[in-house]
């Protein structure tokens, strides 16, 4: 009777432990995107819901009293890498933009995809960016010669490091 006993509860525990795993994976989900696509709307990295959205003033104002913001805030595709849509930007209310990249390189948007309304999970920090990478950015969004070369200072903006991305169709 122990014996029976023991083995239901260790089959019954493979099962709950085996569900688990399975949903785990589903809650990471993403498409493979590298250029441009046909469809655009759709998640990205991981799977974001679109609840429980701040607003980009409440993040700016969490960013300067906490020094970081995490969760989710919508807005608009401003920008987009033109080379493979490792970045975007959109506006923020204080009229700058935020540059949004993915955590760990681990997806992309499509390249074709500014202008489309999006919902974005993650970590939002203040940064300072170098004139490297802030050429390196210039050159990507698809910079002239003399717009790259008339960066000389860092810039100290608020940057936005997604998990994942809801872009939704344009209204």
């Amino acid at each position: 009777m122990k014996k029976s006993i023991l083995q239901i509860a260790l089959v019954a525990g493979t099962l709950v432990f085996s569900c688990q795993q399975k949903n785990e994976v589903a809650v990471t989900t993403t498409y493979e995107v590298v250029g441009e696509a046909e469809v655009v709307p759709g998640n990205y990295g991981n799977i974001v819901q679109a609840d429980e959205i701040f607003s980009t003033a409440e993040m700016i104002s969490s960013v300067e009293v906490e020094g970081e913001f995490v969760g989710k805030v919508s807005g608009e595709i401003k920008e987009v890498c033109t080379k493979k849509g490792c970045w975007f930007a959109m506006d923020l209310p204080n009229g700058e933009s935020m540059r949004v990249t993915f955590k760990d390189y681990g997806f992309f948007l499509p390249t074709n995809s500014q202008g489309f309304p999006i919902v974005i999970e993650g970590v939002a920090t203040l940064t300072e960016t170098d004139v490297e990478t802030l050429r390196h950015y210039a050159e990507d969004k698809g910079g002239t010669k003399e717009e790259i070369e008339a960066i000389t200072a860092p810039e100290r903006k608020i940057t936005f490091e997604a998990t994942g991305a809801l872009v939704k169709p344009k209204v």
